[in-house]
Formats: structure tokens, C-alpha cells, sequence
């Protein structure tokens, strides 16, 4: 079977095509954030605009015609409404148009699936840390449990509203991880709670500590905190759970010294240590399309009816769409 995976949720409008597990193409255009931050509708019109030649190169590289293809994977949520909306609205013209099944697909659950499927680890603890989320997640039959999260912001987003506040010409967390290179460390608020997270208070006082320190110097000490943070949580839920493979996906999981801190920690428990290639931790559409053949092989496909966006939709309500008869 030839999927077909729509991606739409924030900055990204990337298509991918999969079969019987095998990656055909995955092209990704992103839009390129200011320091305004992410204007919704702006979005949603870089999607417009990039449509068409991202859809014509996933065809072409997969070397397939539309009519190859069996299904229809879209991003249906969490997301920022009016892009999540366009990629939503594209796979149901598409499917209506050419008479093709159709499935949408939670946006965690492919960043996970996707991993889990490249690493080779099968039944992980789970760090998943984007912008929006922070979450670590263990698997509960085809969906997943969260065991801790943020209780406020995302670290990306954290990572993103800091290079915005410091005046940063591109506020992306690469961008800060670059000024972060070669900085030196100074203590900043800690806040862990249990096996959950809290953000603002170490994003407030980096601002201040901004208005007295070297930016790099402020960077540096943001950046190590908050993984450190991370780390720790995620050490106490492998303790909780006995879980001897760990994978790391997300946005975030493509920063090198959060896969360091987090494979020292590995080796010292004797657990497993797994993270994709950047291409599929940034969001792309071969994650889409993959975990939409999973979910296909489990429940069929989607009404035309049920294809709506669900912007705060989190992993652990994929039980309550499930049950509701929408699949």
C-alpha cells in the first residue's frame, strides 16, 4: 500500500509518501520565522503558495504517479489553526476529488511511530520534546499514556519566546543553540515537579539575566538547565516504568547536547538509547504517512465527515476519537 502524508501543523508544509514501510520521498519547505513569531495566517499562506511544487516533488522522487497512491494521511492536530486547516482541507479535496481513502493522523503519535520505527526500538519510554510539547509517554495498546509533561510551555516554544525576547534575527531554537556555543554556565531557576516540568520561571529569568550577562553566557545556561531538567524526569520515569530502551523524538530532539546528556545518562542505566536522523524529528510528512498505513491496518479509513482539525489534540485522546465510531 502507497500513503501518501500531509503536514501542516505550524511552520512546516512537507509531504512524504511511504510503502509497506519504506520512506519514497519527503520533502519539506519551511517557513522561515521572524522575530514577530508565527502569524497564523502568514502560515497558512506559505503553505498555499509552496502546495503544489512540494506535492509534484514527492511525486517525482517517489517516482509514482497520484494514481499510485492508496491513501491519504493528514495531520489532523495539536496545531495552530489556520495552517492545521489548510493541510486538513488539501487531503479532503484530494481524497473527494480522486475517490481516495483518507485518515488522519494525532501529530505525537507520528513523531513516535516514525522513531521507534527507524531506531528499531519496539516498546521504548518515550521523550517527546517539541515546541509545543514536552512529554515522556509509554505505549497503551495502539495509543500512548503520558507519565509527565509540561505544566505550562513546550521547551521549543520556551527556546523560541527567549530568541524573540533577546531581539534574535532568527528566533528558532538552532539559532540559540548556535549563540549558545562556548558560553559559560551560571546557575537559573530549576523547577521540577515530580515527573513534570515547569518552563516560565526559568524562561523569565533568562530574560532578566539577559540585561546583565553576555548573551551567549545567558544561552548557554538556559539551554543546560532546561535539559537538565529534562533529563532528570526522564531518568525517574525509566526507574518508574523499568524500561531498558529509551527513544528521544521531536523538534527538540534534533539538538546534539540533549542526545548527549541523554545517552550519558542511558549508558550509566544500561538502557537502550535511540534518536532518528533530524529529517524525521523535524515535522515532515513521511511521519504522516507512516503512521497513517498504521493506523489504516488497525481501524480502516476516516470518514470524509470526521476530517476535521482538533488544535489541542493531545496523544492520550486517541482512545476517545477512537471509541467514538470516527474511524
Amino acid at each position: 500500500m502507497i500513503v501518501l502524508g500531509i503536514e501542516s501543523t505550524a511552520h512546516t508544509l512537507s509531504i512524504g509518501i511511504e510503502k509497506n514501510g519504506h520512506i519514497l520521498s519527503n520533502v519539506i519547505d519551511m517557513f522561515h520565522v521572524s522575530n514577530e513569531g508565527m502569524i497564523p495566517r502568514k502560515l497558512a499562506d506559505h503553505h498555499s503558495s509552496v502546495f503544489s511544487t512540494v506535492f509534484a516533488t514527492a511525486l517525482s522522487q517517489a517516482n509514482i504517479a497520484f494514481e499510485d497512491v492508496d491513501l491519504i494521511a493528514f495531520s489532523q492536530g495539536p496545531g495552530i489553526g489556520a495552517p492545521l486547516s489548510f493541510g486538513v482541507g488539501m487531503a479532503k479535496f484530494l481524497s473527494q476529488k480522486h475517490d481516495k481513502e483518507i485518515i488522519g493522523v494525532n501529530h505525537p503519535y507520528a513523531h513516535v511511530e516514525i522513531s521507534k520505527h527507524l531506531t528499531g526500538l519496539s516498546n521504548p519510554l518515550v521523550l517527546y520534546v517539541s515546541g509545543g510539547n514536552t512529554q515522556l509517554l509509554v505505549q497503551n495498546h495502539f495509543s500512548y499514556s503520558v507519565l509527565g509533561e509540561t505544566l505550562d510551555i513546550g521547551i521549543g516554544n520556551m527556546f523560541d519566546s527567549f530568541a524573540r525576547a533577546i531581539k534574535m534575527e532568527h528566533c528558532h531554537g538552532s539559532a540559540l543553540s548556535k549563540l549558545a556555543s562556548g558560553g559559560s554556565y551560571f546557575p537559573l531557576p530549576y523547577s521540577v515537579k515530580g515527573m513534570n516540568l515547569v518552563f516560565s520561571g526559568l524562561q523569565t529569568a533568562a530574560e532578566r539575566a539577559a540585561q546583565i550577562h553576555a548573551p551567549r553566557d545567558v544561552a548557554y545556561s538556559l539551554m543546560e538547565t532546561a535539559f537538565a531538567m529534562t533529563v532528570e524526569v526522564t531518568e525517574r520515569a525509566l526507574f518508574l516504568t523499568k524500561k531498558k530502551q529509551l527513544v528521544v523524538c521531536g523538534g527538540v530532539a534534533q539538538n546534539r547536547r540533549l542526545q548527549e546528556m541523554l545517552s550519558l545518562m542511558c549508558k550509566e542505566d544500561s538502557v537502550r538509547f535511540g534518536v532518528a536522523s533530524d529529517e524525521y524529528n523535524r515535522d515532515n510528512g513521511a511521519m504522516i504517512a507512516y503512521a497513517g498505513s498504521l493506523l489504516y491496518k488497525k481501524f480502516g479509513p476516516m470518514n470524509l465527515d470526521d476530517c476535521n482539525p482538533i488544535t489541542n489534540y493531545r496523544i492520550d485522546q486517541m482512545v476517545k476519537l477512537f471509541s467514538s465510531g470516527s474511524y
